[in-house]
Formats: C-alpha cells, structure tokens, sequence
C-alpha cells in the first residue's frame, strides 16, 4: 500500500461527524465536504495518509481554503490536560482547594472551589439545552458564515453563552462539549482504501446487500480460517512460440506439480472478498516504487540519448582569469575524465530494442499464489476492485498485481466445458503468407481470438486438475451445491470457509457431514457406493439422505464474532447498547480429509501389564 496520496487514487475521508466520504482525488480540482467546506485536491497530493487536516479561513486574496496538519498534542490535548491534571491523582492529592458539599435532596455531590463557585454539580434535573442556551439559531448560523477560526470560535462562544453550564456534571459537559465539535469543527482525517474502510463505508452509508452484510469481523474470520496467506513467488509456464500456422495442439500442457497456493472462491459480494483475499496474499495494491522506477528510466534513457557529443563541447576561452582558469581546469578533468570513444552521431544511434511480443498461445498467469474465482454470469462482479485500480472488464489493462494472479470461469466452463463454445471452438489458423496479405484490423482480431483461446483454456484446465490450497465462499448459493463440485478440487488438509448472512444453510450444510451420518455411512447404508474408488467417492452426486460424502470435511463447525463499539467519556465507559441492524453473518469452516482405502484396524502385538495388586496376590497366599 502506498504511504502518500497519489494523483486519482481512492481514500477515504473521515468526517467529525463520524461519516465516511469515499472519493478519487484527481488533480487541479476542488473536493467539497460539504457543511464544513471544500478545499483544492492538490493541497493533499503527495501528503502522508492517517494525517489529520483543518480547514483554514479563506485569505482575502484568494478564492480557497488551505489546510492545515493539526498536530498529535492538539488533537488529544484535552486527555494529556485530564491525565496532567488533579481529576487522575489520588483523592489525598487532588487539591487543597477542591471542597465536596454534602449531597442533599435530588443531589449526589457539587464539586466547588476556595471562592463557592461551582465548578461541576450532578442531580437528577433534566435540563432544557434550547432553553439555557442564549444564542439564538440566527446568530449561530451567523458564526458559521463567518467561518472564524476553523469553527472552533462558535464552540466557544456556545459553551459561554450557555448558562446552565456550572449545572452540569464532568460527564454531560464533556458529551455537550463532544457534540458541538462534532457538528462544527471544520477537520477531517485522510484514510488510505483498504479492505476495512471500505466495507465499513459500504455497510453504513452504502448498500450493505450489495456486500452481503459482511462486517470486519467476518472477513477476519474467513481469511484466517481459510488460511489464505502469500502462497511463493510467481511461477511461469513457458512460452511454446508458436507460429500462426499452428493450432490447439500447440498449447501448453498444465503442470499439476507447479500448481501451488492457489485458492478457490466464489464471490458474490461485488469483489470484497477477493479484495480481502488478494490483501492476505500481498497482490491488491501496486508497488511503491513502480512508477517512479519507470520514470527514472525514462529520464534516464532520454538523457543519455541528448547528451551533447566531444565534437560539441565549445572550445575554452583564452583569458587567464580566475574564473576562466577554473572553467579550463574542470574542462581538462572533463575531458581527461571522458574515456577515448568514437563520437557516434544521431543517425548511428540505434532505437532501444524492446523484449519480443510472446506467442499467441503463451501463459500470461502465474502458477503459484493465485485466486481462481467461480461465478455464475457470463463476466464476474468485482466492481468494488476498481477501488484499487483494477477493472475486471478492461481489455487493454495497465499493469496490477491481480493482472496474473486472478483467474476467473463460469460454472458451466468448470462443470461441462465441451459446451462452452469458447473453449471447445478450436483456435483460427493462417499461413504467415496469408496473415501478411491481411488488413492490420483482421489480423488484430485474428490474434486476440488466439490468446483468448489459451488463456480459457489454460484457466479450464488448471481449474479442473485441482490441487487447490482452500475455498473460501461468500455466495446466496445453496452451499451444499457448491461443496459438490468443489471439494474433488481441494488438496488433503485444505481449509473451508463458507460466509452466510443467516445460520439456516450453513446448519444444513453441517448436518450433512454430522457423525450419526458418518457412522451410517461407514455401516453400509448407501449400497450404490459399493465398489467405488476414492476418486469416484469424492465425485459422488450424492443422494437423498446423503447430500455429500461425509467422510470429506473434518473439523466442522459454525461460529460468528461481533466487536461492540465502547462510550468512553468521564465516568461513563460501557458498551453501546444499540447497533446497527440487519444480518450478524456466520462461518462454516471445516478441513478436507482423504479416507484411506479399505477398513482401518489396529495391528501389532499387545501385552497387558502386570498390576501391582494382582503380582502380590500369590505371594501372599
């Protein structure tokens, strides 16, 4: 992830208010937030993430506002005064002229000083805010308009016209005091996209069903127990160079034991999950240094073509200054320097040989540390990867992380692809004589069919072979017919993480590999089974009373999490007793297991030991 904020780069805005305001920062161009105001983009280009900016008063010369980096001690300046100030000693410590009234009726205690000013009182008397507050709406619409110091002198001003303050106790000063900043202080904070912010900002000011509800602690659970981790370095198939004329015969056979951490998934969640799954594996964001490596290259390469040749470097001048014989002393260590090679004029300068274009039937994905999605539409939905600058639908895509690290097929590809007819039509073929007799259009198209050939099929195939890592499922599809066809997919040991908003199918699912359905099966009750190999047990349709294999999956079990938000004010830290509604998401999670051919049974020879007890039995008898 990038460190700074980059020109048309997604972040996220934190508002006082509390809201998230997710938007692309695109250059010479203003960004308005609204109430609290707008500001020009460049003013956070280049700028750290995670800082926390004011918005200043606009100059009278100028038609904006600046920002201004709010530092770590005045933002918590309130907490450094409370942890320095008498409120955290010890009640012998807490100040010779702090006196405590006896509590009388309604009253619990009123805090004064040395002069009887009140200085906090707490009661039961419910105070009228519109009543004790002076200043009239009108008045405060006033300040805002004037826009004085960042909002922060109409707090001021509202906490001194208030007159019911001394009346109110540390605790409800300090949410009145909360509120007011909330709702004027012109700050927001600049948050780099990751997978958290945006799922939070999808699930409380978006569509939430367009995420399936899917809170931060479940996408913690279903990466950790789908063991999704960086699965090695990429690993290429090599290129068979093939020629035009040459057909599907030429394709590159797939290597089962290259095919190494690689997980399966099936999305439906907009690409959240692929999203949090490429984050684990360390292929959603782009290189920090890949750009600027780019240009430095760039320069560098055009430097090195316009640096001027010996036959025009100016002659040295005559005069014997100081400053001329300087020129004429660097010059000589120039030219002394400067290695004795032929001057090579523009003409003989050779253009920069570019790395040969691979064939058409060339692999452009990794072997290793890949994410093969399974959807059921004619093109996968990950919108929600353009965020982080990957578009699924772009032909032409600059180069991203996910370009060979995300796989995509449909169902139909996986289950019966001889009726896909992109991948059971056999690739065009021409003679170089008759491809270089075509127009550059045709052949374009002659050669876009030829890849797209080779890249299904290779994603057919590897798919098919298995040798999968995990399968991680967040999908409105009944899970038990996704686990039919991809569990034969999975290695042995490989983890099972399947999301639902609600418990009822995931229960299903997990009744299906319960032990009173194993120890049924083990005794004989499907006799269909009955000759049957392993390979065609996992491949098994299943039956009425035994949806799946029950013997398949270890481990089961169902389990949630929910991370409840905290009030922390004076005197008054719990948690929150309200929530946001809607579905709370469960995790099934289990392991594949591998049944060992034939009946287990204990060998060896077993002797049973002596008791103490029973060897002294006959001695004393």
């Amino acid at each position: 992830m990038h460190s700074v904020v980059r020109p048309n780069a997604w972040v996220a805005l934190k508002l006082p208010s509390g809201s998230t305001k997710v938007i692309q920062i695109a250059p010479n161009t203003t960004i308005s937030l609204g109430k609290y105001g707008s500001f020009p983009s460049n003013l956070i280009i280049g700028r750290p993430y995670h800082l926390t900016f004011e918005l200043q008063d606009k100059l009278p010369n100028e038609t904006f506002s600046r920002l201004r980096v709010v530092p770590a001690d005045e933002l918590y300046a309130e907490v450094f005064a409370e942890e320095a100030g008498p409120g955290c000693a010890t009640p012998d410590a807490a100040g010779a002229n702090d006196t405590v009234i006896s509590t009388t009726d309604g009253e619990e205690f009123s805090l004064v000083d040395d002069k009887g000013n009140v200085v906090a009182r707490s009661n039961r008397e419910v105070l009228d805010e519109n009543a004790r507050q002076t200043l009239t709406q009108d008045e405060i619409e006033e300040l805002k308009r004037e826009g004085t110091n960042a909002g922060k002198d109409v707090i001021a001003k509202l906490l001194l016209s208030h007159t019911a303050l001394d009346q109110k106790t540390s605790f409800s000063l300090a949410k009145y005091k909360l509120l007011k900043t909330k709702k004027y202080i012109r700050r927001f904070q600049v948050l780099p996209i990751d997978v958290e912010n945006l799922a939070h900002w999808q699930l409380e000011e978006r569509d939430a069903s367009k995420i399936m509800d899917m809170r931060a602690e479940m996408i913690g659970l279903v990466g950790c127990w789908g063991n999704v981790h960086y699965g090695g370095d990429e690993v290429f198939l090599p290129d068979p160079k093939t020629s035009s004329a040459e057909g599907a015969g030429a394709c590159v056979p797939v290597d089962r034991d290259v095919l190494k951490g690689r997980w399966l998934a099936v999305d439906d969640t907009c690409g959240l999950l692929v999203a949090a799954m490429a984050e684990r594996m360390g292929i959603l964001y782009e290189g920090e240094n890949t750009e600027s490596e780019v240009k430095a290259e760039e320069h560098k390469g055009m430097a090195t073509e316009q640096a001027p040749a010996r036959s025009e470097i100016p002659e040295k001048p005559q005069s014997n200054t100081p400053a001329t014989e300087s020129t004429q002393k660097d010059g000589d260590a120039e030219m002394t320097d400067a290695p004795t090679k032929p001057v090579k004029r523009e003409s003989d300068v050779k253009p920069k040989q570019l790395n040969p274009r691979p064939s058409d039937f060339a692999t452009p994905y990794s072997q290793t540390n890949t994410i093969t999605v399974i959807h059921a539409t004619s093109q996968p939905n990950l919108s929600l990867l353009n965020y982080w600058g990957f578009d699924i639908t772009a032909p032409n895509h600059p180069p991203h992380p996910l370009l060979n690290h995300l796989l995509t097929l449909s169902w139909l590809q996986l289950l019966k692809p001889e009726l896909d007819t992109a991948y059971s039509t056999p690739p065009p073929t021409a003679t170089p004589e008759t491809l270089a007799s075509w127009k550059p259009s045709r052949r374009g198209n002659f050669h876009r069919k030829r890849r797209r050939y080779a890249r299904i099929r290779h994603i057919v195939d590897s798919t098919r072979t298995g040798n999968f890592s995990g399968l991680v499922c967040a999908s409105t599809m009944d899970p038990i017919s996704i686990l039919r066809h991809t569990l034969p997919l999975l290695a042995g040991g490989a983890p099972v993480a399947i999301y639902s908003p609600s418990v009822e199918s995931l229960a299903a699912l997990a009744d299906c590999f319960s032990v009173p359905r194993r120890t049924a099966w083990v005794s004989g009750a499907a006799p269909e089974i009955e000759g049957m190999s392993n390979e065609e047990l996992e491949r098994w349709p299943g039956n009425e009373r035994f949806p799946l294999n029950p013997t398949l999956l270890q481990g089961v079990s169902i389990q949630t999490s929910r991370a409840r938000r905290w009030q922390v004010l004076p005197g008054r830290t719990h948690p929150l007793m309200t929530e946001r509604g809607g579905a709370d998401g469960y995790v099934f999670t289990a392991w594949k297991a591998i049944p060992a051919e034939g009946k287990v049974a204990a060998k060896g020879k077993f002797k049973r030991r002596k008791v103490e007890s029973e060897a002294a039995t006959p001695a004393a008898a």
